[in-house]
């Protein structure tokens, strides 16, 4: 089994129920081992856009990143992601950002995620569940990583991990 670091993401409709049916999803070809808080996020990039909910989890898997890829994809899919610009509002987004301790580049994917350094949205649950992680290619450990960032706005803790898990409807903002 390989660990795995996948980011996931949404802004349109029911954000929880996207990331809660996303995790499910995945939790049928991937052990899903830990969950960040829910964090909503500023929009980056295209900015007249629904803020966004996004979190990141640790997951077991036997699948090869391009399999692992495919399921985020298709998932992503199922859950009413239609292609559109960069940046653009979405249901879901499913990143790989780390796949053990593997660096490699194809057209289509990309391990360690290539922005990942560069993004709050990441970078802060990343180091609530893994913040000694060491990114294979740079060495600096994810809170290092954070660290560099300075001050992190438009990142504000919305959920326990648990309420998206659950899909608890009482979940309030702690913004």
């Amino acid at each position: 089994m390989i660990t795995a670091y996948l980011g996931l993401g949404s802004n349109l409709g029911d954000r929880k129920q996207n990331l809660a049916r996303a995790l499910e999803l995945l939790s049928r070809q991937v052990v899903v081992e830990k969950l960040s808080s829910i964090y909503q996020t500023e929009p980056v990039g295209y900015r007249d856009q629904p803020l966004f909910l996004n979190a990141v989890c640790l997951i077991s898997t036997e699948l090869s990143p391009d399999k692992l890829l495919r399921l985020a994809k298709e998932i992503e899919v199922e859950l009413g992601r239609v292609p559109s610009f960069p940046n653009a509002p979405r249901t879901i987004d499913i990143d790989i950002l780390f796949y053990g301790d593997s660096v490699f580049s194809t057209e289509e994917l990309t391990i360690p995620h290539a922005r990942l350094t560069e993004r709050a949205f990441v970078l802060v649950p990343l180091a609530e569940i893994a913040p000694d992680l060491v990114h294979p290619v740079n060495g600096k450990r994810i809170k290092e990583l954070l660290d560099d960032l300075g001050e992190v706005a438009g990142v504000c803790r919305w959920a326990e991990a648990e309420e998206v898990v659950n899909r608890r409807q009482d979940v309030s903002s702690i913004c």
